[in-house]
């Protein structure tokens, strides 16, 4: 049984910083492709960011490019998330998420076999 648990969401003004952390318990951690993504209300869930499993290749959203960055420390099993320059736009509940499945990175939701409950990440104006 693999959990996932993110932690580290909030309240912060536009133009601030959070980091998400994601600790993944179960199964080895450094067969999981690991990803990000979110959901604003009344809206679809979407993909912010990916990493593949040695943490070498990354992905990321062009709404998020150059202000977030995924990390992971294999021998913790956990995943972060650093968010900088934080807009209304980016408040939404963020899911962290595994997969076990081939590739390097993912950017497709269905492709991921593992979820956690989601943090929630408001940013005011």
């Amino acid at each position: 049984q693999v959990q996932l648990v993110e932690s580290g969401g909030g309240l912060v003004q536009a133009g601030g910083a959070l980091r998400l952390s994601c600790a993944v318990s179960g199964r080895a951690f450094g067969i999981y492709i690991m990803g990000w993504f979110r959901q604003a209300p009344g809206k679809e869930r979407e993909f912010v960011t990916t990493i593949s499993r040695s943490g070498t290749a990354t992905d990321y959203a062009d709404s998020v490019k150059g202000r977030f960055t995924i990390s992971r420390d294999n021998a913790k099993n956990m995943v972060y998330l650093q968010m900088n320059t934080l807009k209304p736009e980016d408040t939404a509940v963020y899911y962290c998420a595994a997969s076990a499945v081939g590739g390097v990175t993912l950017t497709t939701s269905s492709r991921y076999s593992y979820w956690g409950q989601g943090t929630q990440v408001t940013v005011s104006s």
